[in-house]
């Protein structure tokens, strides 16, 4: 590590506490009040979490996610999508660590300079883990009725989905 990165940390401590006393703030209090409000969150958000996760783990040991995905290999070649990576498609919208390790499985088998092999790698750096997130942060803003939210993320998975697979056909295809 190197010197700047280790002092990264106690010279922004420092600066805060600095802009602190320069604007009359007692620090010690406002880092007080920021831990409750931070402890608050979590506990807001900890029943969402305790439903999301055993229900990904749930789906992704039924196998579902990989029979869709081989369904849906047909019309992801027509689309120009790797077939590869439609399972990719399916968990990542659900779950980051399986849809890691079907991107680590394609980069294992078709290689990382393959075309699934780099779609595979934008479509994971293009996307997010929808349900977590509108979980963590619908909880956390205390909505109770997302309305949009989920299908317009969804959409937005789905544009990224096919934007990687198109960008990487152009540069790489």
């Amino acid at each position: 590590m190197s010197a700047l990165g280790a002092l990264t940390a106690p010279i922004l401590l420092c600066a805060a506490l600095i802009a602190a006393a320069c604007r009359g703030v007692d620090a010690y209090d406002a880092l007080r009040a920021g831990a409750r409000k931070g402890l608050q969150t979590a506990m807001e958000i900890l029943p969402a979490l305790v439903t999301l996760f055993p229900a990904v783990y749930l789906l992704r040991a039924s196998g579902l996610p990989e029979q869709l995905g081989r369904l849906l290999s047909p019309l992801l070649q027509a689309l120009g999508v790797p077939p590869e990576t439609g399972l990719i498609l399916l968990l990542r919208p659900l779950s980051g660590s399986g849809a890691m390790a079907e991107a680590a499985r394609i980069m294992e088998t078709a290689g990382p300079d393959s075309l699934a092999g780099r779609t595979a790698a934008v479509m994971m750096g293009s996307s997010e883990t929808t349900f977590y997130v509108a979980a963590v942060y619908l909880s956390a803003a205390g909505v109770k009725r997302s309305r949009w939210a989920i299908p317009a993320a969804l959409c937005a998975d789905l544009a990224c989905f096919l934007c990687s697979a198109w960008v990487c056909r152009m540069l790489w295809g």
